[in-house]
């Protein structure tokens, strides 16, 4: 039987390797450029909204392994939920890789993503992984305050 970790360990590479999320997308609402100096990735994400919910996402860009598994399964993670719901699943994400939380209750809404589980004892990968996730909470911040809120 093969444990967890190989499980999500084929997941990310599946993901880094593979991603139908890698693409550009038409008439995007919203797009951001996510960049790692320290090792040169760069991710444009782009976002279309169908009102409060999250119709459809994708990414350009490069980088390593895990900065674009990351980015593709946290596309798979966020789309379809709301602007409200995506941001409390990015809150997560970044507390689990900065080991702010153990719930869990909270980590099972991750689905995916919490194949990165792992990442937080790498410190080297750290912003690898978490470089959509700031990238898509700069993006979701910046539409509350274009919408007022």
């Amino acid at each position: 039987m093969e444990d967890l970790t190989d499980v999500y360990n084929e997941l990310i590479m599946e993901h880094s390797m593979n991603s139908y999320n890698k693409k550009k997308l038409e008439n995007a609402d919203f797009s951001e450029i996510g960049h790692n100096p320290n090792c040169g990735d760069e991710i444009t994400l782009e976002i279309k909204l169908d009102g409060d919910i999250i119709k459809d996402m994708a990414f350009t860009g490069h980088g390593c392994a895990i900065s674009q598994a990351s980015t593709s399964i946290m596309i798979d993670t966020l789309k379809g939920k709301t602007v409200k719901q995506a941001q409390e699943i990015v809150k997560i994400f970044i507390e689990m890789i900065k080991r702010e939380t153990k719930d869990e209750s909270e980590l099972e809404k991750l689905e995916d993503a919490i194949a990165f589980k792992n990442v937080s004892n790498m410190p080297a990968r750290v912003k690898c992984a978490l470089l959509a996730w700031h990238t898509i909470e700069d993006m979701l911040k910046g539409n509350d305050n274009k919408n007022g809120k």
